[in-house]
């Protein structure tokens, strides 16, 4: 997974190879895995994903950190994205898929709406540690 650094600072242009090795240790502990999509031995696409229960509806796949390549948009790797993290959901039994999406994200969303995801509420943040957000 940390040979995929590369392609996440397109969209975290100050996350250090330090941190992203540290996040990783603690992520994987909490179930968190990676699916990433290459061209000649380069990553073009990634995303990771959690799977969780919830009260509301049981288990779910949670998509966190969808990034295609600038360079690879438009090219169908977000649709093979989505296609097999649905299969893999279905194989897993889980209820639902689920992301969380920047509200500023316009092409992302219109992007989404096509693969059938719809907002179903809002996500509530409590920023306690503003200098920690990229």
């Amino acid at each position: 997974m940390l040979e995929n650094y590369e392609l996440l600072l397109e969209v975290y242009p100050s996350l250090t190879r330090e941190e992203y090795s540290a996040e990783l240790d603690e992520m994987l502990k909490h179930n968190y895995g990676q699916v990433a999509v290459f061209e000649n031995e380069k990553c073009i696409g990634i995303t990771g994903f959690w799977i969780g229960t919830k009260l509301w509806c049981g288990k779910y796949m949670e998509l966190d950190n969808v990034v295609v390549s600038k360079k690879h948009r438009s090219k169908k790797v977000g649709q093979l994205i989505f296609n097999f993290m649905e299969k893999k959901a279905k194989e897993l039994d889980c209820t639902m898929l689920a992301l969380d999406s920047y509200t500023d994200n316009f092409k992302a969303h219109k992007f989404f709406y096509q693969q059938n995801y719809i907002p179903r509420g809002f996500h509530f943040i409590n920023i306690i540690k503003k200098e920690r957000i990229r």
